[in-house]
């Protein structure tokens, strides 16, 4: 019997379920608390365009709800992931739950386009079908504080995966529940108000798996020598930056206009973080405000309203198509891990994201169902492959006090700039050029992809985690197999 145990000890290592558990508790409450809730999105973006043409809003509107709607989840998301550090992670997470369940309950009631946007904007609604809100940052950051190196990229690939599996599950639910309550005599509008109560009962569990968090979520006090160091090495480099740039500046001056008052100037956003983090982030902020723009003209929201416009598909048949293309992002991302581990976390992120972009280029093509599914399932089961190696990246780069922070910012940018697409998207559908927004998302995705290879393919990481716990690029990959059945015995 021995002899098959090796096999599973080896394949429970390779894909990342022995450093779940090794996680702990914790890491299994978040991924379970966020499968929770992308059921709730699923199952609404299934939905959310439909309802809102359903009561004769233009698509112009359609497209200005979700822009409108995105720009709250920014200023939202922003606020309350720079304060969570100090206000305690789990308390802001409880927090965005109960605008949640807010939310929804608001969308179950009402029609007015007006209530319906304000309750978007305050609250927490997933328009896109994407984690739009201040979880997943807060969510993403402390797993990075609870993992290794070595743990991280596995963690999050399960993270990232389990949220599929919760997405393909909701729009599952939502187009057969939609079908089945409209064959019973219901409206199809009184169909989409009752998949709402399904995405306040999501919030209120998530609300119940917060709480059952431990304190190990929070962030350690940083000791007041080591933030008084960090600071100081932070202050002395930009004096010498600037001394350098006096002596460009001033040659040939005499030394009294040399020296001048020092006027206090306001902290900014970005004071926080220390400038070698910054001059990092800066062009990944440009590539992914790239790519965010894109993705918000073609979100699946859109996707699924533009199929339905072009082909007359069915609730169910939608729902159909979107949970299978949601089961093979859970699929495909469950080896983004194992990939990262062996080809490199930006490798993998352009390798995998890539073929997906291509699929959105070419999506508008096809005149017929089944090649334009396809195209559909390639993008959605690849295009979720880069999230996990993108947060570790970001986590490999940045001090454990900034990640919140650095993450807070990149979801804000990100959002930010997806708020422009469905407003692009809406005027395009209103005019019958629906399918210039697949054009031009996807030649804005494939830009990122050859910007992120050429900018940091070479990047050195974990240049701030703890020398043990990073691991050693000498080491062979029996070696590193080793380590991992060693690790699944001591877990088990």
């Amino acid at each position: 019997m021995s002899f098959l145990l090796i096999p599973i000890k080896w394949l429970y290592n390779e894909f990342g379920i022995a450093s779940v558990y090794y996680t702990g508790r914790d890491a299994w409450l978040i991924i379970l608390a966020r499968s929770c809730r992308m059921f709730a999105y699923g199952a609404n973006s299934l939905i959310i365009a439909l309802f809102f043409s359903s009561l004769n809003f233009s698509d112009v509107y359609i497209g200005l709800f979700m822009t409108l709607t995105l720009l709250g989840d920014v200023l939202l998301s922003l606020f309350l992931t720079l304060v969570a550090d100090r206000v305690g992670r789990r308390r802001i997470l409880f927090a965005g739950a109960f605008l949640m369940v807010l939310s929804g309950a608001v969308f179950a009631v009402f029609e007015n386009f007006w209530v319906l946007l304000v309750a978007a904007v305050a609250g927490v609604i997933s328009a896109t079908a994407s984690d739009a809100g201040p979880f997943r940052v807060i969510e993403e950051s402390t797993i990075s504080h609870l993992t290794t190196p070595k743990t991280r990229s596995d963690v999050l690939s399960w993270y990232v995966a389990a949220s599929s599996l919760g997405s393909a599950a909701g729009t599952e639910f939502s187009g057969r529940a939609v079908d089945f309550l409209h064959l019973n005599g219901r409206t199809l509008t009184d169909a989409y108000h009752a998949i709402f109560w399904l995405y306040v009962v999501m919030g209120i569990t998530s609300m119940i798996l917060i709480l059952l968090m431990s304190d190990k979520c929070e962030v350690a006090e940083t000791p007041p020598e080591t933030e008084a160091s960090e600071m100081l090495l932070d202050e002395r480099q930009q004096r010498a930056e600037d001394a350098a740039e006096d002596d460009e500046d001033n040659q040939g001056l005499s030394p009294t206009a040399v020296h001048k008052p020092e006027i206090p100037q306001k902290k900014s956003l970005f004071a926080g973080i220390s400038s070698a983090t910054r001059s990092i982030m800066y062009k990944l902020w440009f590539l992914l405000s790239v790519d965010s723009l894109a993705d918000g003209m073609v979100s699946y929201s859109l996707t699924n309203y533009y199929m339905e416009r072009k082909f007359h598909l069915s609730k169910s048949t939608l729902g159909d198509i979107t949970s299978i293309s949601y089961f093979l992002s859970f699929s495909s991302t469950v080896f983004a891990g194992p990939l990262a581990r062996h080809l490199g976390l930006i490798n993998t992120m352009v390798f995998t994201h890539l073929p997906s972009s291509m699929a959105v280029l070419l999506f508008p093509i096809p005149q017929g169902v089944p090649l334009t599914v396809v195209l559909f399932f390639i993008r959605t089961g690849l295009n979720p492959m880069d999230q996990a190696p993108r947060s570790a990246f970001i986590a490999a780069v940045v001090k454990d006090e900034e990640r919140t922070a650095v993450m807070g910012i990149t979801s804000m940018l990100r959002t930010l700039a997806s708020t422009v697409g469905p407003s692009v998207t809406g005027v395009l559908a209103g005019n019958d050029r629906f399918w210039i927004a697949f054009v031009a998302a996807g030649a804005l995705r494939i830009s990122y992809d050859l910007g992120l290879f050429a900018m940091f393919v070479n990047m050195k990481l974990h240049n701030h985690e703890v020398k043990d716990q990073v691991a050693d690029p000498r080491r062979s990959n029996d070696e590193e197999e080793m380590e991992g059945l060693e690790l699944v015995e001591r877990a088990s």
